[in-house]
């Protein structure tokens, strides 16, 4: 299951996609450059989600294997 990370991270990425496209669309440099940022932004805050959901799980299964 995803986290809220995860969820921001693709929020922020489809985001910058949409504002990179209205930047290309209109010549806007700057919007363009937004939508970047926000995309590369997006993806780091997915894979820090991703991380820290994978370490979770690993903890878990680590306290099952403790328990049996």
């Amino acid at each position: 299951m995803q986290n809220k990370d995860e969820l921001k991270g693709k929020m922020d990425e489809a985001k910058g996609k949409v504002k990179e496209q209205v930047g290309d669309m209109t010549g806007d440099d700057r919007m363009r450059s937004e939508g970047k940022i926000d995309e590369m932004g997006g993806n780091a805050r997915e894979t820090i989600g991703k991380g820290r959901r994978k370490a979770g799980e690993a903890l878990d299964d680590l306290g099952d294997k403790i328990k049996h």
